[in-house]
């Protein structure tokens, strides 16, 4: 079975290695991306990434993804914090999930310390950087 995972990136990711560096690192998210096809290779994982700041876009990305993919890695970004609609299409998922944040969301402001898609992923990985998306491959290649 050829495994594949989608990853999905939420509103500003795409401006990673220019934004906020002493949150998020200063490498840019097409280095991130390189990382992850490289490693995902070596399990002999599919991988592919996506990006967008828009809320629907990713509620179709994650609808659509249910049929055609064996896991889920979502940086929901902000989205995380107030989307019911990313909740819902992701509580609708058959498929593994894992919730990703670069950051410590529990240790910057009191809106961001509560995550509406914890309760529905599988799992969570957060405030160890960009290696989230690694560890978070390596999470779902053992689940699936």
């Amino acid at each position: 079975m050829n495994k594949k995972i989608l990853i999905i990136n939420g509103p500003n990711i795409n401006l990673l290695g220019e934004r906020e560096q002493s949150q998020y690192g200063s490498k840019a998210i097409d280095e991130i991306k390189k990382e992850c096809l490289d490693y995902s290779k070596k399990l002999k994982l599919s991988v592919h990434f996506e990006q967008s700041n828009i809320e629907g876009e990713i509620v179709n990305l994650i609808q659509n993804c249910r049929n055609s993919y064996n896991g889920l890695i979502i940086n929901a970004a902000g989205f995380t914090h107030t989307s019911v609609s990313i909740r819902d299409a992701i509580n609708i998922l058959k498929i593994p999930s894992i919730e990703v944040h670069i950051s410590n969301i529990y240790k910057r402001e009191e809106f961001r310390h509560k995550s509406l898609l914890s309760d529905v992923v599988t799992g969570g990985i957060f405030g160890v950087g960009t290696g989230c998306y690694i560890l978070a491959i390596k999470a779902l290649d053992n689940i699936i």
